[in-house]
This record gives structure tokens, sequence and C-alpha cells, in this order.
């Protein structure tokens, strides 16, 4: 059996006990040991290495150097890594290690929780297999990104909330690999209720598994 770990916290707005209680009953359906943790040391236990999946959902805070290093090295020696929205890409704003890692950190959301479209970049990959561009309500993130991450979906800013961003194509969906592991990540997800989304909850649901280590 497939072990993976949530490990959740940091800013209580994004609800990650709720988020991390969704996830991990995703990842039981799917045949995973789930492992839940609350404090950023569970990314230094050895054991990590032997995991095939870690979610993190800890918005902002602070994560120790050696946490970081150490979840890194287990990426990139195949351990799997998925995750959303800021519980993966607005954590530890002060560590470039984690940020290299994860493919991008957000900056902005210009008009807050707001109207917009989803568009699929890569309908033939099996994350998006069957989901075409979408309507959706929530933050819409601008974000930092790494240009060797492989976009499955983007996003694109109207310019209302922020004029001198008008046109801006935004990826919203991405993989990347950091090593010989696998890194998934989908901006979608302001809060736990955007699960009930039926495109959000299946992406984020064959992003996980995607980025899994085989057993």
């Amino acid at each position: 059996m497939r072990q993976a770990m949530i490990v959740w916290g940091g800013w209580d707005g994004h609800q990650p006990e709720q988020c991390a209680a969704i996830v991990r009953d995703m990842l039981e359906a799917e045949g995973f040991a789930v492992r839940v943790e609350t404090t950023t040391a569970a990314f230094a236990d050895p054991a990590v290495r032997d995991l095939s999946l870690v979610v993190p959902i800890y918005t902002m805070s602070k994560i120790e150097k050696e946490e970081a290093l150490s979840l890194s090295a287990a990426v990139r020696d195949g351990v799997g890594l998925a995750g959303f929205h800021g519980g993966m890409c607005d954590a530890f704003r002060d560590n470039v290690d984690y940020q290299f890692m994860t493919g991008g950190q957000w900056v902005a959301h210009p008009g807050n929780v707001i109207d917009y479209h989803v568009d699929v970049s890569k309908p033939d990959d099996p994350v998006m297999s069957g989901i075409g561009r979408f309507a959706y309500r929530s933050e819409q993130y601008y974000m930092h990104v790494d240009p060797s991450n492989e976009v499955l979906a983007t996003t694109t800013f109207s310019g209302e909330h922020a004029a001198w961003i008008e046109g801006v194509v935004m990826p919203v969906v991405w993989k990347r690999r950091h090593g010989n592991g696998r890194v998934f990540y989908s901006s979608l997800g302001h809060q736990a209720k955007e699960f009930d989304v039926p495109e959000m909850r299946t992406i984020v649901r064959r992003g996980m598994v995607w980025a899994a280590r085989a057993a």
C-alpha cells in the first residue's frame, strides 16, 4: 500500500484542517495509507524518504532550513509532492529551497474573491482529460512561476482590478520534476467549499495520484 503524509497548519483563513480532512478521504479512497501531521518538523522525519506522497497544506508560516532541505532531498529521491492554492505555493515565503522545488510562489490576487475562467492547456493530459474551460469563483492567483513547469491549465487576467496586468496569461495547474520526484500544483482551492466544484476536485485528486511514487 502506498503511504502518503499530509502536513497542515499555517494561516487559518485557508481552512487547512478542513482541507486536510477532505484530502485524506480522497487519498484513502485511492488506496493510500495516510499519515496526518500538524507541524513542519514532520518534513525532517527520516521516514519521509519512504513515502509515496507528501501533501503540504501550510499557508505562510516558517519552515526551518533543515526541514526544507529534508523534504527537498526526499522529493529528489522520488517522493511525490502535490498541493493546491496557498497551502503549497504561498508557504514558507522566505525559503528559496522550498520554492525551487514547488515551481511557483503566490504574489497577488487582485480583486480578492472574483469570478474568472480556467482554460485547459493540455486536454490530452490524464490530469485534465474530459475537462474543458470552466468558470470559477475564488482568488485568481497571480504567481511567480518556474519556466520549466509543464503547464496544464491557465487563467487570463482581465485588468479590472489591476489595469497593468490586463491580458496576462497565468498558469493555474502544472506538473514538474524535482530530481526523481514528481511535483503537482493547482492554484485553485481557497477554502474547503471549493472541493464541491467537480473540476477542481478532479484536478487535485488526479494530480496527487500522478505525483505519487509507485509502491
